[in-house]
């Protein structure tokens, strides 16, 4: 009897999923007028107007001629901000981490450069309305296990399906950096491996992964121009390869010590690789060769405690406007982890964290819009407030950093988002109790 009914309290977990409706391809011109532009590429713009016609910015400008068919939105004294872009995520792959079912973020095995994120990205998940009402409307989803974890997506936060909200489908490959694990003194294990050497070990594996598939790309050219006879045996996980070893696109390595990080970077180097570092809250000692290599950077998340005992309380609060004054690309993000992926939303607060320790406003804002793209490949379309660039942007009534202010209107690539919300749903029902228990005046 318990089985059973654990049974179909999993079953209805599952089955449950948010009713929104994504909206419809942009049918007529949208002109928002006299709002305060936020372009990020450029000078902030008070009173300009934007134009969208067929989901893409065609117009900004003062004063811009409406005309009839036109859907005209009155903003003034309110604020454009491109849509923020979560730079590393597992939103859309786990709904509730405590419900393995309801988790895909992770794949068996260690070595799976074949998988790609967007596959199990679920559109129904309730922490997409959730997250999207704060302003993000873009998120690099990632997967999350073993040494090669897969190809990430970036994904758009409306759709129906993971097709219709994919943006790109293949931003990067995703290594985790194997980290060395010292036994305790006490430990009862009766395996007692050399924790540098079993390192070591992993690593080779990677590099054995790459091998064979730059051995694969020369075999498949040479059945193309004629060399080779027998035909080459497809391989899923080799071929997925073949635009990393090429450099078309970056590795996305997740470390956090500076060990982890020099090596990373001197193997990088060796093996020809372009590399992206994702994580890294102790890049202190290691931040002239990032600068010297010209390796961007996704901080995952600002509101943790410093990694050492020795650390200052603001090591990592300082970590943004370090890397700012050091040259060095960063984006911030929120953490990655499968039960940090509903708290995403909090996206802007992570920028504001690094405010008060001397980070310029205009390049925290930059850091959760076209620093992200840029890192992902995306800033042609998305990133900031451009002609040409895709209509996703958020109208707000105040500085999009501060905690008190409030998303009004959103648009992804010209359609309409619903910013209702499991939070704002609650918050009406329950409001609506104490109105009728006659605590709470209308």
């Amino acid at each position: 009897m318990v089985n059973r009914i654990l049974f179909w309290l999993v079953l209805t977990g599952l089955v449950f999923a948010n009713d929104q409706i994504p909206g419809p391809p942009q049918s007529v011109p949208i002109l928002l007028r006299g709002g305060y532009l936020h372009t990020v590429s450029g000078p902030d713009l008070a009173d300009f107007d934007i134009l969208f016609i067929d989901g893409k910015i065609t117009a900004i400008d003062r004063n811009l001629e409406a005309f009839p068919n036109y859907e005209i939105h009155d903003i003034r004294g309110r604020h454009v901000y491109p849509g923020l872009i979560a730079a590393s995520t597992t939103l859309g792959l786990v709904e509730i981490a405590a419900v393995r079912a309801t988790s895909d973020y992770a794949e068996t095995g260690d070595l799976n450069p074949n998988i790609i994120a967007n596959r199990a990205y679920n559109t129904d998940s309730e922490s997409i309305p959730v997250t999207r009402s704060n302003g993000i409307l873009l998120a690099h989803v990632t997967p999350q296990s073993g040494l090669i974890g897969g190809q990430s997506s970036l994904m758009m936060l409306d759709g129906w399906s993971w097709e219709d909200a994919t943006l790109i489908e293949s931003v990067g490959m995703h290594v985790f950096w194997p980290s060395i694990k010292y036994q305790k003194k006490n430990s009862d294990s009766k395996k007692k491996e050399d924790p540098v050497a079993e390192a070591e070990a992993r690593i080779a594996e990677i590099s054995k992964l790459l091998s064979d598939a730059r051995a694969y790309q020369r075999a498949l050219q040479a059945e193309k121009s004629g060399r080779r006879i027998k035909q080459q045996p497809r391989d899923l996980r080799l071929a997925s390869l073949q635009p990393v070893i090429a450099g078309r696109q970056p590795l996305f390595i997740h470390a956090r010590s500076a060990i982890q990080i020099e090596q990373a970077i001197n193997w990088t180097r060796r093996e020809g690789l372009k590399m992206v570092l994702v994580g890294g809250h102790d890049l202190y000692p290691v931040m002239d060769l990032l600068g010297k290599y010209e390796i961007p950077v996704i901080i995952e998340s600002l509101q943790i405690l410093p990694l050492h005992r020795h650390d200052h309380y603001d090591q990592v609060f300082s970590l943004p406007v370090a890397l700012h004054q050091a040259g060095i690309r960063f984006a911030i993000s929120g953490s990655a982890s499968a039960f940090e992926a509903p708290h995403q939303r909090n996206l802007p607060f992570e920028a504001a964290q690094a405010l008060p320790f001397g980070l310029p406003r205009d390049m925290a804002l930059r850091s959760i819009t076209l620093s992200a793209a840029e890192i992902l490949g995306a800033e042609e379309r998305i990133g900031s407030l451009e002609v040409g660039k895709d209509a996703t942007l958020i109208v707000t009534d105040g500085d999009i950093l501060e905690i008190s202010t409030q998303v009004i209107k959103a648009w992804i690539q010209g359609r309409r988002v619903d910013l209702d919300n499991r939070h704002e749903q609650l918050y009406r029902k329950y409001r609506e109790k104490y109105r009728q228990l006659g605590e709470l005046s209308d």
